[in-house]
């Protein structure tokens, strides 16, 4: 290979200029097919030289410029760094940055959810693949479970997510066991079989906030609590029997609630009426002692008149109750036909009459009731005067 001319004079002293650009000026033309002749012998050394460097070095720099154009799409943030340092994180639309290796740009989908799988791992035909070590866990009495959940999450900030993690997704996985394994740990086993996994997501955040991995976690949704395989068909047989017994108590409340308000029911009524008839007795003896004291008081006023008035209203209260019938003997003694059944409806109804009288009167004051007496016994004491 032959070596240009200045090339050659290397060790006389540092290079020709002119013999520089003419050789530069030679190769261009042989690139585009301008060569000297038929053996591209270069041109005579004594013909000056007229090469467009300026114009290939402005398209050089626009096409430079011009790859300092992106684009940020909606829901995403652009993240541009000069020289490796942060500078600021632009908005959704068209943008420019200084080209590489001044200013690069990294854009961050901020919308997009992303999704993590702990204790298993989902085929690409919809089957499971169950990873033991993530699932198995330790309860607080000491019974271990087979948890299977999944992490859904977006980013909240763009710089803490670029700069912060080296894997976000091992970042979620390592927190989202360890609140996991916090949770479980302070429940029993039969609470997390019936109830789940509650507050998981928030104490997940506070971790995550706490490592500044501008994680946004959305929700974690339970796959699966199970007992570990070897002893589920005993927790299924203790899960039976708790229904059972689950069910005789709801039996049982349904049975008080239907017997219990119809008990306090009968037992209020009683009361009432043990109180109704309370009062009446208690009204009845002071209206009876009241009476008494106004029949005393009449009695010791006249004591003859008194005592046949009380003769005659015990005969009467005597009477009243039986069937009887008066026959004059001094008339003769004679047969006579006594019609029976008349006279035992005729004494029913008098009967009857008197009862609502009595009821009647014992409603009236003691007042009026000891002045009709006085006037009863005053007439017929008149009635047997007069005879």
């Amino acid at each position: 290979m032959k070596l240009p001319a200045w090339a050659q004079r290397n060790n006389e002293g540092p290079p020709d200029l002119d013999e520089v650009f003419r050789d530069l000026n030679q190769k261009i033309n042989n690139l585009f097919g301008k060569g000297g002749g038929k053996g591209n012998i270069p041109p005579s050394t004594n013909e000056p030289i007229n090469l467009p460097i300026l114009p290939i070095i402005v398209v050089i720099l626009l096409a430079w410029l011009a790859t300092g154009f992106y684009i940020v799409d909606q829901g995403s943030l652009g993240v541009k760094q000069r020289f490796g340092q942060y500078v600021e994180s632009t908005e959704p639309g068209p943008r420019w940055h200084w080209p590489y290796p001044i200013e690069t740009v990294t854009v961050v989908n901020m919308e997009q959810v992303r999704r993590l799988e702990v204790g298993y791992r989902s085929g690409t035909n919809g089957s499971k693949t169950k990873v033991p070590a993530e699932a198995l866990m330790l309860t607080e009495d000491e019974n271990i479970i087979d948890l299977q959940f999944a992490v859904q999450y977006n980013l909240k900030n763009a710089k803490d997510y670029l700069f912060n993690n080296r894997s976000t997704d091992e970042s979620v996985m390592s927190v989202a066991e360890t609140a996991i394994r916090e949770v479980v740990g302070k429940n029993k086993l039969d609470d997390l079989l019936q109830k789940g996994l509650q507050d998981t997501s928030e104490q997940m955040q506070a971790l995550l906030d706490f490592y500044k991995t501008g994680v946004n976690v959305t929700s974690v949704s339970l796959q699966a609590a199970l007992p570990p395989e070897p002893v589920q068909e005993a927790f299924e047989d203790v899960n039976r029997a708790n229904q059972d017994y689950q069910r005789q108590i709801n039996e049982g409340e349904a049975y008080a609630n239907a017997v219990v308000p119809k008990a306090r029911g009968n037992a209020a009524r009683l009361i009432a009426e043990a109180d109704g008839y309370k009062l009446k007795v208690e009204s009845e003896a002071k209206g009876n002692a009241n009476r008494f004291e106004r029949i005393y008081a009449e009695y010791v006023k006249a004591p003859e008149v008194t005592r046949k008035r009380l003769y005659l209203e015990a005969q009467e209260q005597i009477l009243s109750s039986v069937s009887k019938v008066i026959i004059d003997q001094k008339e003769g003694g004679s047969l006579l036909y006594l019609p029976l059944d008349k006279l035992m409806q005729a004494s029913e109804t008098q009967g009857t009459s008197r009862n609502t009288t009595q009821s009647s009167a014992s409603v009236a004051s003691d007042k009026s009731a000891e002045s009709i007496d006085v006037e009863r016994a005053l007439e017929r004491s008149r009635e047997r005067e007069g005879n």
